[in-house]
């Protein structure tokens, strides 16, 4: 059963409690208070106030509410509560649509979301690759560069080997030549002795 009242709800004694920088907000703290108190209505979430009613309550800013405000109400079967400014149109609120503009909202940030993350682990196994390869070929880079100083190695190795060869065949070959020289002298020496035996 739907309900239809007029109020006309005092604010003076509300608003006067707080400080003037708070006033407007708490004249619409407390017609949702007046409304709740006489419509049965404990939750303040399901008591709706209008367009025209809101602007009526901050027409002179926030430090100048006014001291009392003529209303009509309505309060539907489900318990919500509509409130608006003598004189105008209660109209529905448009929770559903807002709503269903969120959750679309919602979706696509969530999708959004949803592409980055698989953009994001493409990219990291596109580097993950990327590094496997850089890894491989500093790999193969090293494995050239120690084969070369090995090969290095071996040939200062063989020429040392070489050289030392070559010395100790030059050094028979010396050796060779002294004994033929000694040989040489030694015949020589016998030769010169026979020749002075002979003279003698």
């Amino acid at each position: 059963m739907v309900i239809e009242r007029t109020y006309n709800i005092p604010l003076r004694q509300e608003w006067l409690k707080t400080p003037r920088y708070k006033r407007a907000k708490k004249a619409v703290i407390a017609v949702k208070e007046f409304l709740s108190k006489h419509l049965k209505q404990e939750d303040f979430n399901k008591i709706k106030l209008g367009e025209h009613l809101n602007l009526e309550l901050w027409k002179h800013g926030v430090k100048n509410p006014p001291h009392h405000i003529k209303v009509n109400v309505k309060k539907l079967d489900d318990g919500l509560v509509l409130a608006e400014l003598f004189g105008y149109e209660i109209k529905m609120p448009e929770e559903k649509k807002e709503k269903k503009k969120k959750e679309k909202k919602e979706e696509k940030k969530k999708e959004g979301k949803r592409e980055e993350k698989e953009e994001k682990r493409e990219e990291k196994e596109e580097e993950k690759k990327g590094n496997k390869k850089k890894e491989e070929v500093k790999k193969e880079a090293k494995e050239k560069v120690e084969k070369e100083e090995v090969e290095e190695k071996q040939e200062v190795k063989k020429e040392g080997i070489e050289k030392e060869v070559e010395k100790v065949e030059e050094e028979k070959v010396s050796a060779g030549k002294k004994v033929e020289e000694a040989k040489e002298e030694k015949v020589g020496n016998k030769e010169e002795k026979k020749e002075e035996a002979k003279e003698k």
